[in-house]
């Protein structure tokens, strides 16, 4: 298990400051959803955790600065699973899965059988196996998720990041990945930070919140203190109220009355 700790994460891109001055602290085996309006800087902060971007300030894997690694060795400890990954064209399931175990491939390009033990581990926890040899451009969206989740699970590292798991999914397959990565991150012991824009889902799943607005951060709390009516008034501009249950909040919008006319 391996704690996620970000120190005034600064990321410019263009000249444009993105995101400012971000510090977040995730335990390992925790759970921190990333909310806030588009263009928030969400998706680039999750790169910048992932190392794949330069910034300024810190961000490290538990003792390990993520600056200090080689590209190689940060894919061994953490695995970004971005909103539109590139798929190969025509590629199967299985292969795709497998390209996860680049980072634990020797020199010379040949797959081990501890490789292909890996990636039959994970098509078997996600129930991948019966579409091994399909396409992966075939397959619906929850389960292109899915192989999507497979491919960096057979990284094998303890941080997870995932972009945005649940966009363009129906709210059954919303709770299927959901569900599956609440259960992964205890089966395989993960750190997994997502953003999310379902609100409600987020406040429901998450161990922590986060809300980021315009690159910083506005507050981070549990999902109570976070998902607040002026909170998401100011920061989103939505007119919502909060409902809470013996489940947890649910995050309801409405519509201001139209005013009459004469």
């Amino acid at each position: 298990m391996t704690r996620l700790v970000a120190d005034a994460v600064t990321v410019k891109l263009d000249g444009h400051t993105i995101v400012r001055e971000v510090s977040l602290d995730v335990d390992a085996g925790g759970w921190l959803g990333i909310i806030g309006p588009n263009g928030a800087g969400k998706s680039t902060l999750l790169r910048a955790l992932s190392g794949i971007v330069s910034f300024d300030g810190s961000v490290r894997l538990g003792d390990t600065a993520v600056k200090s690694l080689k590209p190689r060795d940060r894919a061994r400890r953490v695995a970004l699973v971005p909103q539109a990954p590139l798929v190969p064209a025509a590629i199967a399931v299985a292969d795709y899965v497998m390209l996860g175990r680049t980072p634990h491939i020797g020199v010379m390009g040949v797959e081990s059988k501890a490789d292909f033990d890996a990636a039959v581990e994970v098509m078997e926890l996600l129930d991948l196996l019966p579409l091994a040899a399909r396409r992966v451009e075939t397959l619906s969206g929850g389960e292109r998720q899915r192989v999507f989740i497979a491919r960096a699970l057979a990284q094998q590292a303890p941080v997870l990041l995932l972009d945005e798991p649940t966009s363009a999914l129906d709210i059954g397959h919303q709770q299927e990945v959901l569900e599956l990565v609440d259960r992964l991150r205890h089966h395989r012991e993960l750190t997994v930070v997502t953003t999310m824009h379902d609100l409600t889902l987020a406040g429901r799943y998450c161990d922590r919140l986060m809300l980021l607005s315009a690159g910083e951060v506005v507050i981070t709390g549990a999902s109570d203190e976070v998902l607040t009516e002026e909170h998401l008034a100011r920061h989103y501009g939505a007119s919502v109220r909060i409902i809470h249950d013996q489940h947890g909040l649910v995050v309801v919008p409405y519509r201001l009355p139209r005013e009459a006319t004469p």
